[in-house]
């Protein structure tokens, strides 16, 4: 029988931070994810940044990850910029090493781009395009809050997850989460058109997380997953509540694979031919 009280919490370094008063500082603006009460209780003041330890070399674009988080960062500031954009601020060390202008960095599973960062100070800054935040759970993060953080692939990196691009299809909701031992039963509820991506034994990534699916309930537009006691303290899922976000993007290959059976593929038509 499965024994709860053996479920071992996340680090406490990342308890929650009280959610902030309303305030009309972002009233202005007409994006309407910035109802969230935390982006109008923003300061729009922001501390520079260190130019000494700003590399002004862009590197080359590389925006495919494998999804195993290689640290758990801290969200510091959203909020918008003189250019009437909005740029999320996150504390971070891991992934600042050898970063550079440009570079892509997956926030939760989103691949975003780096625009600033301060290596002495350990954070960094990105912007977020109004598609990003319609699409994905960001627009709902707060001051305090983990993110699961991951570079993108080097040619010399090891593939320990799948293909991951950090191109968020959607959000799902945590129904369910039970401890089974010390590993944890997640189940999260998705949209029709994603979850027909979802296969059992399949990958799926979660916040960022490559994770394999046990099993799919398709009459209740579910999938389940489990996370092991170490996975527990590395990842952001067992910080969250049931009723809470979560990105989802679901396995690429399943997207070719269709896109060329509609394309009726085999009817004689050289693929790749110009």
């Amino acid at each position: 029988m499965a024994t709860r009280s053996s479920f071992i919490s996340p680090s406490a370094s990342f308890r929650r931070t009280p959610r902030l008063p309303k305030s009309p500082v972002l009233s202005s603006l007409s994006l309407p994810m910035l109802s969230n009460p935390f982006l109008r209780s923003l300061s729009l003041r922001s501390k520079p940044l260190n130019p000494r330890s700003v590399t002004c070399r862009r590197s080359p674009i590389r925006s495919l990850f494998t999804g195993i988080v290689e640290e758990m960062g801290e969200v510091l500031r959203l909020g918008p910029t003189d250019t009437g954009g909005i740029e999320l601020q996150i504390s971070a060390k891991t992934v600042l090493s050898g970063v550079n202008l440009g570079d892509s960095i997956a926030v939760n599973g989103t691949c975003l781009t780096v625009s600033s960062f301060d290596a002495e100070e350990s954070h960094f800054t990105v912007g977020l395009a109004p598609e990003t935040l319609r699409k994905t759970s960001l627009s709902g993060i707060r001051q305090g809050d983990p993110v699961n953080l991951e570079r993108a692939l080097q040619p010399v990196s090891r593939m320990g997850g799948h293909f991951v691009q950090g191109h968020v299809d959607g959000t799902g909701e945590i129904v369910s989460m039970v401890p089974e031992g010390d590993s944890l039963w997640v189940k999260v509820q998705a949209a029709p058109e994603i979850l027909r991506y979802v296969v059992p034994k399949g990958f799926i990534t979660v916040d960022g997380t490559s994770l394999t699916v046990v099993r799919v309930y398709e009459e209740e537009c579910c999938f389940d997953f489990m996370l092991v006691a170490y996975t527990q303290q590395k990842v952001v899922v067992p910080l969250k509540k049931v009723g809470e976000k979560v990105n989802l993007e679901v396995d690429i290959l399943g997207k070719y694979v269709e896109k060329l059976l509609k394309c009726g593929i085999g009817a004689g038509e050289d693929v790749g031919s110009s």
